[in-house]
């Protein structure tokens, strides 16, 4: 009883401090606050992250109590929470001569180092704070860890949780802390084993599963990813981050049918999210429900009219239709609103190719070279054109010229070699050939109905019977 009537007094205290700081603040008056209160007013304004009126309370309190060091290193704590690290080590110079054996002081000073990129300073004052007071480790360890995840050093901070996880083991959080900090610095390994070891103890995080799935898509462990998404979604059907990557793992493995149900779902929660719908839309185009795909891409552009994808999805639809005319309305909206997709630049100069734009189309196949030098489709379709309309002679300067400035791109080599025959040039169609068959074996296929092989020469023959290619 004693201790619940001292609890609710001292509750008591700071409200009355607090309620008397701020009538002075309001009333323009000066009162007088003992060292106690303001450590409770100061300590109140953090607590609640109101940093202008904990400013305003520290820099009174050093006014009334110049030579509290309890007080200095609040106002310390407040002028880091202002990023002011400079004037926080001036501080925490003069409270290192004064008290010289008070870890937090060194804790503070380890913090302003930090902020000002003295990584290195920053662990000497930390490693410094924990030999000072043997009976507080935990607590210093915490202290640190708590900096050095907000500043992001997760490199510096795994030793550190490291010590707390084996004084604290019983504190699962710790583990998830050292989970998220290895994942940070890409140790994908350590990340996975601690997520499993916090799991085996709070197996129903759907934050940890969720992570999990991420690093498992980074590795490409994609089965696995999808089966982390599953289990954050048991535990919180409203994890939409969840939903929206295990649609986006099915998308990309080409699981069109299943990423569909699960798009919808997503749209349930978030109906105002246009990627999502440009997404569904994309998997109805590619399982051929077409007037579907037309539906979401529309209610995406509804949604966003400067969003690029959806309109490149419509110019899609309608080359698929056999609507070019159509099609180059659509693909050339979507250029506008993004130039650096090389795919757009392709698909507009196919639209334009297939209406008979010859010159059109090379231009925008020129540009999504440009972007995209290994884009294959656009060197093949280079290739039909200028096969098609018999200007391999007056081809090749340019493609000599390119090739020198894009270097040994397989796309380009077998252009070059096929050129080449057509204008009599064994010797250099078969060093183009050699080299694009080295880089890329399984292209050749692309350029084999271009090659005129009544005029193949007999190195060249030996060349693609001993790549087992005719």
């Amino acid at each position: 009883m004693e201790e619940e009537r001292f609890g609710f007094s001292y509750e008591e205290e700071i409200k009355h401090a607090v309620q008397k700081f701020e009538r002075m603040k309001r009333n323009n008056e000066s009162y007088f606050f003992d060292v106690i209160e303001f450590e409770s007013i100061i300590d109140f304004y953090i607590e609640n992250n109101n940093s202008v009126k904990a400013f305003e309370a520290a820099t009174l309190a050093t006014e009334q109590h110049p030579n509290s060091v309890s007080i200095q290193l609040r106002k310390a704590r407040v002028l880091l929470d202002k990023g002011r690290a400079v004037e926080t080590l001036t501080i925490l110079r003069k409270l290192e001569s004064i008290e010289p054996g008070n870890h937090e002081i060194y804790i503070a000073k380890g913090t302003a180092m930090g902020m000002l990129g003295d990584i290195q300073g920053a662990k000497k004052m930390f490693d410094y704070s924990l030999t000072l007071d043997s009976d507080d480790v935990e607590n210093i360890l915490f202290a640190i860890t708590s900096v050095l995840q907000n500043l992001n050093y997760y490199e510096h901070l795994i030793p550190y949780l490291l010590k707390l996880t084996d004084l604290e083991p019983e504190f699962y959080a710790h583990l998830y802390d050292l989970a998220y900090a290895y994942e940070k610095t890409e140790d994908f390994e350590n990340s996975i084993y601690y997520y499993l070891k916090y799991l085996e103890e709070e197996p129903f995080s759907d934050s940890a599963w969720y992570n999990l799935g991420i690093i498992y898509s980074k590795l490409e462990y994609y089965d696995k990813a999808i089966e982390a998404y599953d289990f954050a979604l048991a535990i919180n059907s409203h994890n939409t981050f969840a939903l929206f990557n295990k649609g986006n793992i099915l998308s990309n493995l080409e699981r069109y049918a299943e990423a569909i149900p699960v798009y919808h779902e997503y749209l349930e929660i978030e109906p105002d999210n246009f990627e999502a719908m440009t997404y569904l839309a994309e998997c109805y185009e590619k399982t051929n429900e077409l007037i579907l795909a037309r539906k979401y891409y529309l209610d995406a552009i509804e949604l966003s009219p400067d969003f690029a994808e959806p309109w490149l999805g419509l110019g899609i639809i309608a080359l698929i239709t056999g609507k070019p005319d159509e099609s180059l309305i659509f693909l050339m909206k979507a250029v506008r609103l993004d130039d650096e997709n090389p795919e757009i630049w392709f698909l507009l100069g196919r639209a334009h190719n297939a209406i008979g734009e010859k010159k059109a189309a090379l231009r925008c196949y020129r540009e999504a070279l440009k972007l995209d030098a290994y884009y294959d489709e656009v060197w093949t379709e280079l290739g039909r054109i200028i096969i098609k309309e018999g200007l391999q002679r007056k081809a090749l300067p340019y493609l000599e010229k390119a090739y020198k400035i894009i270097g040994d791109v397989p796309g380009i080599s077998y252009l070059l070699a096929t050129c080449h025959i057509y204008a009599g040039s064994p010797d250099k169609a078969y060093r183009h050939l050699m080299i694009a068959l080295t880089t890329d074996k399984d292209l050749f296929a692309g350029f084999a109905r271009f090659l005129p092989y009544n005029l193949l020469s007999r190195k060249i023959r030996k060349l693609l019977k001993s790549s087992n290619l005719i």
